[in-house]
């Protein structure tokens, strides 16, 4: 790339590590990605400088992510081919969806957040859910955490039933997700910021993955007489133009009986 000096061990070091992590051998990895294995080896050892193409294929095999296809790009001295917009400037159909979605959903909360579960939009529903579940109204801060809501004591963390079994079944995912992507820029910091909550189990330091993870989550809140019990699904573009898309999630809240159907019907239009 012009203007910087390439370093040659970055390409390799990256090719072994998620040639590796996909338990892959070098012969397993040649075959899927019509290589010959001598060629394979003298990439790894930065004996061969790949061509864009190469990269391209070798990160389609080992399945990565938009990220990191742009990282392998760039350590082997290529521009990045997948933009990353900010969710705030997403155009086109995909906008044109999230605004559907959005108020399509009402009078039940939607949040759509980012791969550092920054909430980046919500339905009117989820702002008045809000509203109504924050302990401190004065300490919130934006862009909203999904993680500092539901662990931080001064937000929503008191009014969560059965909090502990909910906070574990998150902070495992939250630990999944870093463990496969342990380059990503922000996850390692919010895992750090979410342990240090107060009242964290010293035992949730490790991940516990024999819980296993839930299609449907299941959760109350209840301030007062207000109490609602909602059902939630996490969603996610099918086949992304960019990092954003992809890693974009979409949270739909879904009633779980009929009172905290009729209780949404009328927080929005209180």
């Amino acid at each position: 790339m012009a203007g910087r000096t390439l370093d040659r061990t970055l390409f390799p070091a990256l090719l072994r590590y998620w040639r590796s992590k996909r338990g892959f051998s070098q012969l397993d990895l040649s075959l899927v990605a019509e290589v010959s294995t001598r060629h394979l080896s003298f990439l790894e050892t930065g004996r061969a400088q790949p061509s864009e193409e190469m990269v391209l294929r070798l990160a389609s095999v080992l399945d990565l992510s938009m990220r990191d296809k742009n990282a392998l790009l760039g350590a082997a001295g290529f521009l990045q081919r997948f933009s990353e917009p900010a969710p705030t400037t997403l155009a086109g159909p995909a906008e044109r969806a999230l605004d559907h979605m959005l108020v399509q959903h009402e009078p039940f909360p939607l949040i759509i957040f980012d791969s550092s579960y920054e909430v980046v939009r919500h339905n009117r529903a989820a702002a008045s859910l809000l509203s109504r579940f924050i302990a401190e109204p004065q300490v919130v801060s934006l862009p909203l955490n999904v993680f500092d809501l539901l662990f931080d004591p001064r937000l929503s963390r008191p009014f969560i039933e059965d909090w502990e079994r909910l906070a574990q079944l998150m902070l495992m995912r939250l630990q999944r997700e870093l463990l496969q992507c342990p380059n990503h820029p922000r996850l390692p910091a919010l895992l750090e910021r979410v342990l240090g909550f107060p009242e964290v189990p010293a035992g949730w330091q490790q991940p516990d993955f024999a819980l296993g993870a839930e299609a449907v989550s299941c959760f109350s809140l209840q301030r007062d007489d207000l109490r609602l019990t909602f059902l939630t699904t996490i969603t996610a573009f099918a086949a992304p133009q960019n990092v954003t898309l992809e890693e974009l999630r979409i949270e739909s809240y879904f009633p779980a009986d009929s009172q905290t159907e009729l209780l949404c019907r009328e927080l929005l239009s209180s």
